[in-house]
């Protein structure tokens, strides 16, 4: 039903529980692809013995270039955009395949319900302790409260995990590497999705996914995300949520722009901005040896070569 895609860094007792929930807590079968980056924890010995297939990094190559490796082997129609400190409660897979149906079209971006241990202010997460890693976590717990959570599906809100359909993903394609190693790659995502014409962006209540939200970003040298999203399409992303995104949570999204159009206030910052080196100088920042990390196929493993 979907391919469903986790990049992973060093996180494999996440990872452990986030497959395993994916496998036990499935009404379908799905397709389970990782990315590596790295693995000297054991994750690519595991996923290796779990017979899952994958892509590999010799270092860390963020989050975009992680999603675009593994996103080349999806065959399924659908693709899912899954972190590896996430954990699947069930019904999770059926709740957006009765939103799909329901939307009937493949126009769509749908999340699930996030529910975290931690308030971090965010109003359209739920906030509830189950454990804050796997050492703690109550998994009887979570599912007991996951079977009596309601709360309905609400539009205008993009979150992740995320599921769009491999068609889109491709359409727009794929992430931006310019937002390496990951901050903001989201909204550009968004972005693109919009120029395209998709109009539907849905949190789908009954799909109720627990994030750990163990925060591996903490552990990159972290790219100016906002700026370059802004440098980039000379709108801020603050602006292009509130007029755009969220605004499809309203009738008629017909009236609302094709090509979302800058304030003065964003316009003013793009030229405050551009005296500075966006994006090369987060990504010479983040890694300037970034070919070096990364793998490729040997041509004895092509049959057409």
């Amino acid at each position: 039903m979907f391919s469903i895609l986790i990049p992973s860094w060093n996180n494999l007792p996440y990872l452990k529980l986030c497959v395993d929930s994916i496998r036990r807590h499935s009404a379908c079968e799905h397709e389970i692809l990782v990315h590596v980056n790295d693995g000297s924890d054991g994750t690519l010995d595991w996923v290796r013995e779990q017979g899952i297939r994958h892509t590999w990094s010799r270092g860390n190559s963020g989050v975009c270039l992680a999603m675009n490796d593994i996103a080349a082997l999806a065959t399924k129609r659908w693709i899912v955009f899954m972190n590896d400190d996430m954990f699947c409660t069930p019904g999770w897979d059926t709740a957006f395949v009765e939103a799909l149906r329901e939307i009937g079209h493949s126009a769509v971006y749908l999340a699930a319900q996030l529910i975290e241990p931690n308030d971090t202010g965010n109003s359209i997460i739920t906030v509830a302790n189950f454990g804050t890693g796997p050492a703690d976590f109550d998994e009887a717990g979570l599912l007991a409260y996951s079977q009596q959570l309601s709360s309905g599906n609400r539009d205008g809100i993009a979150l992740q995990p995320m599921l769009v359909s491999r068609e889109l993903w491709h359409r727009v394609g794929g992430y931006s590497i310019e937002f390496g190693p990951g901050m903001c790659s989201d909204d550009d995502f968004l972005m693109k999705l919009w120029l395209v014409g998709c109009r539907v962006y849905r949190s789908v209540g009954a799909s109720h996914v627990y994030h750990f939200a163990c925060r591996s970003t903490g552990r990159v040298q972290r790219n100016r995300g906002s700026r370059e999203f802004l440098m980039k399409w000379g709108i801020t992303m603050r602006d292009f949520k509130r007029n755009c995104i969220e605004r499809t949570a309203e009738r008629g999204t017909t009236s609302l722009p094709t090509v979302p159009r800058a304030n003065w206030v964003s316009r003013l910052k793009r030229v405050i901005y551009a005296a500075g080196q966006y994006p090369s100088e987060d990504l010479l920042r983040w890694e300037p040896e970034l070919p070096a990390k990364l793998t490729f196929m040997p041509l004895e493993d092509d049959p057409s070569v």
